[in-house]
């Protein structure tokens, strides 16, 4: 095992990697921890949470709504969870997600800490301290921003992973090659998601570049004033036909990096957009699409990243280096008639 630890803005989160489930006794006291997980991994691996107070929430995106906050907190009351519980999310994203909010409200603040079972939640979505919910079709219309308490990597979990959801969390790891690693890139073109499936080293040592490089991102702006809004590569887009069609995350901001790809290639003389397509190909994700363009746009409209007349869009200038670039919505919809 291998302990990392980072220092934001108002807290420090260890980081355990290459760590057995079993450990997470020796950062949390059975009689103060509550774990939340989905039906899914608990039916998988319920010898795991065994003596644990456990909280166990419907699978899937749809159910990352307030009225699942409120069964939540109305457990963590029945249990009897006061301000030295620690809740603990262990799952992919949508339980990350639940848990760190239901953390941040209750009580008005208990501290949080992650188990991600998925490559997604691995990679991207238990990293960086934002915790939220979806309203409709708005994704993550309503959270905040707070670190959990310590994250913890059992690469275990993956092993009952159906290989749509390894497909949905290699989006996000092409995202960040896109945007911060061409090395990481070439590494991915060299090879196929079986390899990384049947190699537990490499896989390793993939997940922690990944969760490395979004880690040095959000380090340098947490609560996403600059530089963190690379990490949206794909996501404008992605998050607006997500809900719409009840995609994938993965499989959304594919879409969403095709066409930023499409749109960098106009825009910033972008040489590499057909590269990147043929790696998410590659990896099983979808590219290029048939898509309510009318519709995703007014949901577009609503992004949290907009102002009035503008919305901050992630290009690529090349394969490893994003950037961010101001668009008028007048120019988004023009661009949008082309697809």
């Amino acid at each position: 095992m291998k302990k990392r630890s980072f220092t934001f803005s108002n807290a420090t989160v260890s980081y355990y990697f290459d760590a057995e489930f079993s450990y997470l006794e020796k950062l949390v006291s059975k009689e103060n921890g509550v774990i939340v997980t989905d039906e899914n991994v608990f039916a998988f691996h319920k010898k795991k949470f065994k003596g644990w107070n456990t909280i166990v929430l419907k699978s899937g995106e749809q159910y990352k709504v307030q009225q699942t906050v409120d069964v939540v907190i109305d457990q963590l009351i029945a249990f009897g969870a006061d301000r030295k519980t620690v809740l603990i999310g262990v799952g992919g994203g949508v339980v990350t997600d639940i848990t760190g909010y239901a953390a941040c409200v209750y009580m008005r603040g208990i501290q949080f800490g992650f188990v991600p079972t998925s490559v997604l939640a691995m990679v991207d979505a238990s990293i960086g301290g934002k915790n939220g919910i979806d309203v409709g079709v708005y994704k993550n219309m309503v959270g905040l921003i707070r670190q959990p308490k310590f994250l913890l990597f059992d690469q275990v979990f993956l092993k009952s992973l159906p290989k749509a959801e390894w497909q949905n969390g290699f989006a996000e790891i092409i995202k960040h090659a896109c945007i911060k690693d061409a090395a990481m890139f070439k590494l991915l073109q060299q090879h196929k998601l079986s390899d990384f499936q049947k190699m537990p080293e490499l896989l390793a040592s993939l997940i922690q570049q990944n969760v490395l490089i979004k880690t040095k991102v959000v380090l340098k702006d947490e609560f996403e004033q600059g530089e963190r809004k690379l990490l949206n590569f794909g996501h404008s887009l992605g998050h607006a036909i997500e809900n719409m069609y009840e995609l994938s995350h993965g499989h959304a901001i594919s879409i969403g990096m095709t066409y930023a790809s499409v749109i960098s290639q106009q825009l910033k003389g972008f040489t590499q957009a057909a590269e990147v397509v043929a790696l998410l190909d590659k990896y099983g994700l979808p590219t290029f699409a048939d898509f309510d363009k009318k519709k995703a746009f007014r949901v577009l409209l609503m992004d949290k990243k907009k102002d009035n007349i503008s919305i901050n869009y992630i290009l690529l200038e090349r394969i490893g280096k994003g950037v961010i670039q101001p668009l008028l919505f007048v120019q988004l919809q023009e661009i949008f008639k082309q697809f």
